[in-house]
């Protein structure tokens, strides 16, 4: 066997193992590219209108959205933006999750939005775990999308041409062909055009479920030097007790104000709750509204709300920084609506793949199958076998 056939045999049981989860996955992430553009557009809630006014402090909207939800829990609260409501997210008791949408000026309630009935949250889990618990679907998803990455090397080693003359029919479809031929160039040349785009997606979604991955790609683009303070949290001491100043202002505002003042400019920002009493508070200020390129981090005492470390932009390795871009890279929100576009079309060829593929081989499979048939019935009928078996070429 040489190394191209090697690889082709590669090529072959790694699609054919791989093929189902990369085609939801990709269907799911082509789906999920626009969910900010038609949320805006079929929810009028994410929208309010400015003021002028300073916003209400998270405390305040986080007492608005458990107003009707005894016994819950509020954690995250984000501001998205001055034309733009706030958001509580919410856990009640019965393990149901919502983001109660309010006004950030006036604490009026907009919206109650349950996560397992909404649509783009339920693609959001189909895309990240086939809507299978995540400790299990993360098992299924990730070496999937592995196999995915090195199926588009294989496929480009198996997909170069050897000859001068065969550059031309590598890089066109021949549409007036027959169909099994327009499928195996929808297959090869359509994914050779789109294999970039499509290492990216795939790569970037690595970085998102595997440590190694992230930690790889900081550590290729420092030039091998790596810091770990920049992405280690910082010690909680346990023992620190809230004073009585402090105790009149709730630690989330405290928070707020701190990242407010420090961060005048970011036009959304996320506050994290004070989960434990081990784990520091963790806030983020991005520089612009849905887009999670550009932050600055910060971390505070969970129970005396000091703060323990900031994390600006501007001081963030490269490594660091291209982490922080890896969602944007993901959507193709880095290059704005064109980039969307680009993640739309590069996944929705990546969900076309596995198809094109599965019907090449079928095509294959049945044409040797009927040779195979076809050679076993001229052996059988043949006049040379009785001629040569009596010149005792063959057992008798």
């Amino acid at each position: 066997m040489t190394l191209k056939q090697a690889i082709g045999k590669l090529h072959l049981w790694l699609g054919l193992t791989s093929g189902l989860v990369v085609f939801v996955v990709s269907l799911t992430g082509a789906i999920f590219t626009f969910q900010d553009d038609i949320r805006d557009a079929i929810q009028p809630w994410r929208h309010v209108t400015d003021t002028g006014s300073a916003v209400l402090p998270p405390s305040r909207l986080q007492a608005v959205a458990l107003a009707n939800h005894h016994g819950a829990t509020a954690s995250w609260v984000s501001y998205v933006g001055r034309d733009r409501s706030a958001a509580v997210y919410l856990t009640d008791t019965a393990g149901g999750s919502f983001y109660a949408y309010l006004d950030p000026y006036t604490g009026q309630l907009l919206h109650e939005q349950d996560l397992r009935r909404d649509f783009f949250t339920i693609v959001q889990y189909l895309h990240m775990y086939l809507l299978l618990p995540p400790a299990i679907g993360e098992w299924v998803v990730g070496p999937a999308v592995l196999m995915f990455v090195v199926l588009l090397i294989s496929g480009l080693v198996l997909w170069w041409p050897k000859r001068k003359t065969d550059r031309k029919r590598a890089f066109t479809i021949k549409w007036g062909g027959r169909w099994r031929r327009v499928n195996y160039d929808l297959h090869s040349v359509v994914g050779f055009y789109a294999s970039a785009i499509a290492f990216v997606i795939a790569f970037t979604g690595l970085m998102m479920s595997y440590e190694w991955v992230r930690n790889g790609t900081s550590f290729v683009a420092n030039a091998g030097r790596t810091d770990g303070q920049e992405v280690a949290a910082p010690p909680v001491d346990t023992t620190q007790v809230l004073s009585a100043t402090s105790s009149a202002v709730p630690l989330i505002d405290r928070a707020y104000a701190h990242v407010r003042q420090h961060s005048p400019a970011a036009e959304m920002m996320l506050l994290g709750p004070a989960d434990s009493k081990s784990a520091p508070v963790y806030c983020l200020a991005y520089a612009r509204a849905l887009r999670y390129y550009h932050r600055d981090e910060y971390y505070f005492h969970p129970v005396t709300g000091h703060l323990l470390k900031t994390i600006p932009h501007a001081g963030k390795s490269n490594g660091a920084k291209l982490n922080d871009a890896n969602y944007d890279l993901h959507t193709g929100l880095i290059l704005g609506t064109g980039g969307k576009i680009v993640a739309f079309l590069g996944s929705l060829i990546s969900a076309s793949l596995p198809v094109t593929g599965f019907v090449v081989w079928w095509g294959r499979r049945k044409k040797s199958g009927k040779k195979g048939k076809k050679n076993r019935l001229t052996a059988s009928t043949s006049p040379e076998i009785p001629q040569a078996e009596s010149r005792g070429a063959l057992p008798r």
